[in-house]
């Protein structure tokens, strides 16, 4: 009897600094198109701001993002950085997650997804958060942070954007990270 073959790896792309102020606009179904041509199969994205689950032959995430970055270049003119995490990196991430992050209004949660050349927990000597109203956490590939609405523009999260450090990392929300893990695992299951 052959041996079951073993799903194709699946992946989410995460772009940096699209569709944010109207800058760096581009439709996602543009995307998915450009994504299919890239020999990419079952391309989904979730919202406007450049969240792509796709399945992909290779299995090194450091070149799916290097393809995909010159593809931006090549196709949209834009010099965008993205990262690239595998299912089951964002799977252990929501493991992860502190059990205080419930998702309850009266907070902001974000989780700020790091490209490679950065990802240390010595990150965290860059970002000053005021421990007083925020709390900073390191994760493999990721900062977790979390502030009180309230504080919300009293944070150094606020200053955050003008950072070097910045250009290397890119943020989603709690309720978008977990979205992107569900649609991720429902393609897992679906494909046995």
């Amino acid at each position: 009897m052959p041996k079951p073959s073993k799903p194709t790896p699946l992946f989410v792309c995460l772009l940096r600094g699209i569709n944010v102020g109207g800058n760096n606009m581009i439709r996602m179904s543009s995307l998915k198109t450009s994504f299919a041509r890239m020999g990419f199969t079952e391309v989904t994205t979730y919202i406007n701001s450049g969240n792509i689950i796709f399945r992909a032959e290779a299995s090194d995430a450091r070149k799916l993002e290097a393809k995909i970055e010159r593809m931006l270049e090549r196709e949209y003119k834009l010099g965008c950085k993205v990262v690239v995490r595998s299912f089951s990196e964002i799977a252990a991430l929501i493991k992860s997650l502190p059990k205080t992050w419930s998702g309850e209004e009266r907070w902001k949660y974000n989780v700020i997804f790091l490209r490679h050349s950065i990802d240390s927990k010595s990150v965290l000597d860059n970002l000053n958060p005021k421990t007083e109203i925020e709390e900073v956490i390191y994760r493999r590939g990721t900062v977790l942070w979390a502030t009180k609405a309230s504080d919300a523009k009293q944070s150094a999260w606020i200053k955050l954007p003008s950072k070097k450090i910045f250009q290397d990392m890119t943020a989603r929300n709690l309720n978008t990270t977990r979205k992107i893990y569900e649609l991720m695992k429902s393609k897992a299951e679906d494909a046995g």
